[in-house]
Parts: structure tokens; C-alpha cells; sequence
């Protein structure tokens, strides 16, 4: 593991300690979790559970009463247990590792007799695979509204760096679809180029399509265009403005915009580290 991918995960875990994640659908879509793969295993048996969140210091599991998992861990003096989790990835690969725990509470889940949630407290610190992935998606939606108007324009170093293939794309305005060019594009909002006149433009509803590779997905946002810029020495197109229904702004979309801002981190980090050892070394 790198030096930089070491403070970065440092600085997860400081920071999202007991910061819950909650495994909804778009969630575990996104972090590719294989719910058949997770398993609580104690006393020299392992049993699958359905994994409700985790924090870096605690997971939340549920159970059936009628199976053995619950007869174990519901004695007076549990014995220590170990959370399975399971992702695949991006070669296809299932990655799976277990984290060492300890039963918190047992509490009835939704008003059913039949099942529980397992507050499972850490007795160690997590895999450094589990706190980076973790802390990569906290953090996207952490800048999601910290850095939401920050504008990335559009080069082919920032296209390469996002994941897009090109920067052509496809608008649909009020359901016409157009061709346009994307200038910019920032976690609630991008500028794209296109023909058309401001008067006919301004306040209609939009959707616009990105294409992104590593995973290859195509999002569609939805908005509205709120202003329009003239393009210098061209009558005939304009800038077009446009703001992002915070409703399609997808966990995806937020992780590969996330996913730019943190490797310009990393070059920060990488340039002040070799600073900092070029010091080092001159004061030696």
C-alpha cells in the first residue's frame, strides 16, 4: 500500500470512525457487495446474515431466532465472533475478509418475534480494503455538499482523470435530444455548448446523458438550464448553464465526480511528500 493511500485511509477512519453506512440497493450496487457472501462465524461455525450497516467500530446484522447463529450469540457469555464480507472487483474477482467482533446488544427487529439485529462491536480496527471503500463513498457524499458548485472544466487530462470517453454528448431539452459538448461539470450542475437561441433556452427542463467508463455506465441527470453564456465569436451557439435535480444525482455519479477531486488530492500529497523528503534531505 502506498504512502498516500495510507494517510488517506488514516484520515477515513479519523474522520467517519462511527460514521454508520446504511446497505441499501444503490449502495451495495455500488460497493458490488455479494449479499449471499456474508456470514457471521463463532464457535467454529459460520451461518449467513444479512448485513444492515457498519461503522468502523460497530456492524449491525440481522438473524432468524430459529437458527444457530442466534442460539450462540444469545448466551449469557457469547463467545467472540467475525463479520464476512464480500466484494467483487473490478477484474470480477470476489475479495472477502473477516473482521473480528464481539456481541454489543441483541434487540428485536421491527417488531418481529422472529428476528433480531446483532449490534456486533469491533475488537479491532477494520481491513484496510473495507475502510477504504467505505471512506471513499462517505467522502463523496461528504464533498457532495461541501464542494457542490466546484466547476471541473473539461480538458482531455480532467476527461481521462472522470472516466468519460469524450467530451460530445447527449441533451434532451423539454424531451428534444440535441448534440452538445460539455464544457464543465461539477457535483450539482455542468455547462455544456450547443446551438440554440438564450430566449429559448433559459428555465427549461433538461436531461443530460454522461458516459463513464471503469465500470461503463451511462447516468442521466435531470435539471433545469438557468442561464445561458455567448461563445466568442460564434452567433450561432451558446454556453448553456444548468443546474442538477438533486433527486438524479446518483451515490455512482457523486463517487466518479469524488473520484477526480481525490486524485487531485493524491497529487498534492505526492508533490508535498517529495517537497517535504527534498527538505529533509537538503538539511541533512
Amino acid at each position: 500500500m502506498s504512502i498516500v493511500t495510507t494517510q488517506l485511509n488514516n484520515r477515513y477512519y479519523k474522520d467517519y470512525l462511527n460514521t454508520e453506512v446504511t446497505f441499501t440497493k444503490d449502495i451495495i450496487r455500488t460497493l458490488k457487495m455479494d449479499p449471499r457472501q456474508i456470514y457471521i462465524k463463532c464457535a467454529g461455525s459460520q451461518w449467513p446474515c444479512i448485513i444492515n450497516s457498519t461503522s468502523f467500530t460497530t456492524a449491525k446484522i440481522i438473524l432468524g431466532t430459529k437458527g444457530g447463529a442466534y442460539e450462540v450469540l444469545s448466551k449469557k457469555d457469547p463467545p467472540p465472533l467475525s463479520v464476512r464480507f464480500s466484494f467483487y472487483q473490478q477484474d470480477g474477482q470476489l475479495m472477502s475478509f473477516f473482521v473480528s467482533g464481539k456481541v454489543y446488544t441483541i434487540k428485536e427487529y421491527a417488531g418481529s418475534s422472529d428476528l433480531v439485529i446483532v449490534t456486533v462491536q469491533y475488537t479491532q480496527r477494520p481491513p484496510e480494503d473495507l475502510i477504504g471503500m467505505l471512506g471513499h463513498l462517505l467522502d463523496a457524499n461528504v464533498n457532495y455538499l461541501k464542494r457542490r458548485e466546484d466547476r471541473i472544466p473539461i480538458t482531455a487530462e480532467s476527461l481521462r482523470k472522470l472516466g468519460i470517453p469524450k467530451k460530445e454528448s447527449i441533451i434532451y431539452i423539454q424531451n428534444v435530444p440535441r448534440h452538445c459538448i460539455l464544457s464543465d461539470i461539477s457535483f450539482g450542475g455542468a455547462k455544456v455548448i450547443l446551438i440554440g437561441i438564450a430566449q429559448y433556452l433559459i428555465n427549461k427542463t433538461i436531461s443530460l446523458q454522461l458516459e463513464f467508463d471503469e465500470p461503463h455506465e451511462v447516468i442521466t441527470l435531470t435539471g433545469i438550464i438557468t442561464s445561458t453564456e455567448a461563445v466568442e465569436g460564434r452567433k450561432d451557439i451558446l454556453a448553456a448553464c444548468i443546474k442538477f435535480d438533486d433527486s438524479s444525482i446518483t451515490l455512482s455519479y457523486k463517487i466518479h465526480i469524488n473520484n477526480y477531486l481525490t486524485t487531485m488530492r493524491k497529487a498534492e500529497l505526492n508533490t508535498t511528500f517529495a517537497d517535504d523528503l527534498q527538505q529533509a534531505a537538503g538539511a541533512v
